[in-house]
């Protein structure tokens, strides 16, 4: 017998709903008219928010979204002659349909790891060709945290990285789409990890986290920030209508709201992951750091979970990946266990 599929989703975050008080916050700078293009009380405010977050006077920006945040940020860190180091997974080199390459005219250069994650000799061994004319020069590197695989750079990590960047005269970009995630888990400040070792622009996310749309972008090299200001014009990332993003971010950022959901979400992966380790014939293909657990199925059984629950297809052979959110409840981890618990059995059974 079918078991009963989850009420969420774990295809993504992106396909949970927006939490109620985002959605309060945003109805209640919805009376009245105000300022266009950040000149509102409600960016004003938010931005003063930012500054307290991070501890010191940053400039922040705000976009659409994730792709259109990291092009803004990206372009101004680079020379016309220069490239951003990323790695293979990144969604600036697989998820953004070259936006990336097209409005940078930059080159990605991309190292293969197996968590996602750059490695200091892989940094190392790309920063070779510095002066040599002949090649496109590093000028950047980006770094995803939590990563595409759901991975975590603790801050020693970081810290090697960053000063290799800081060594040799590279910039550093961060992509936190899941910074919240990161956050949560690391039990930090996000300073501590961001601005306290030398990132030079954050792209801040808060639609996966919750919010309806909107992502910042966090300059804190102030010598970046007037480029970052016109870019984000030219790139067609400056919203008129300012104060329905910058209300979603203060009502995330209101008692901690943010890391409250992004630690549900982490602990419902994790649930999830262990219960996952119990199921036999199932291989957990990393580390469940954050909001996302991702596994290898045979592929009776994926295609019998697909069209139950549907979730994506990842980079290996039958590796799939299965997400987190803040709608995510104890119950529909439940129902996705014994789901995978009755697709096994199935595929088995079809097999015999």
């Amino acid at each position: 017998m079918t078991p009963e599929a989850p009420l969420t989703s774990f295809a993504s975050d992106n396909t949970s709903g927006i939490l109620p008080e985002v959605l309060s916050a945003m109805n209640r700078v919805n009376s009245g008219a105000a300022i266009g293009y950040g000149d509102d009380p409600y960016t004003q405010k938010f931005r003063q928010e930012i500054n307290d977050l991070f501890g010191q006077e940053v400039t922040t920006l705000l976009a659409y979204g994730g792709t259109g945040a990291n092009i803004v940020g990206l372009q101004a860190m680079l020379q016309p002659w220069e490239a951003v180091i990323c790695t293979k997974s990144s969604h600036i080199n697989v998820d953004e349909c070259a936006a990336p390459e097209k409005f940078l005219s930059a080159k990605l250069i991309e190292l293969h790891s197996a968590d996602a994650k750059m490695k200091p000799e892989m940094l190392q061994k790309e920063l070779e060709v510095l002066g040599v004319v002949h090649h496109a020069q590093p000028g950047a590197i980006s770094i995803t945290q939590s990563t595409e695989y759901g991975t975590l750079y603790s801050v020693e990590e970081l810290k090697e990285l960053i000063d290799i960047c800081k060594g040799s005269g590279l910039r550093v970009h961060m992509d936190g789409a899941r910074i919240a995630n990161a956050t949560a888990a690391l039990g930090l400040s996000v300073a501590e990890f961001t601005c306290d070792l030398g990132v030079d622009i954050l792209s801040f996310g808060g639609t996966k986290n919750g919010m309806a749309y909107g992502e910042a972008i966090i300059v804190f090299n102030e010598e970046l920030a007037t480029a970052a200001e016109y870019i984000q014009k030219q790139s067609a990332q400056l919203p008129s209508k300012m104060r329905y993003i910058s209300a979603q971010f203060s009502a995330m950022l209101e008692n901690d709201l943010w890391l409250k959901h992004a630690s549900h979400a982490n602990s419902m992966a994790t649930q999830l992951s262990d219960g996952l380790q119990k199921i036999s014939g199932v291989e957990l293909t990393q580390k469940a750091e954050v909001n996302a657990v991702f596994l290898k199925l045979p592929p009776t059984a994926k295609e019998l979970l697909q069209n139950w629950s549907y979730f994506y297809d990842w980079e290996q052979e039958n590796e799939v990946r299965l997400m987190a959110s803040f709608e995510t409840t104890p119950e529909d981890v439940d129902k996705m266990l014994e789901g995978i618990r009755w697709a096994m059995k199935e595929s088995i059974e079809n097999e015999s």
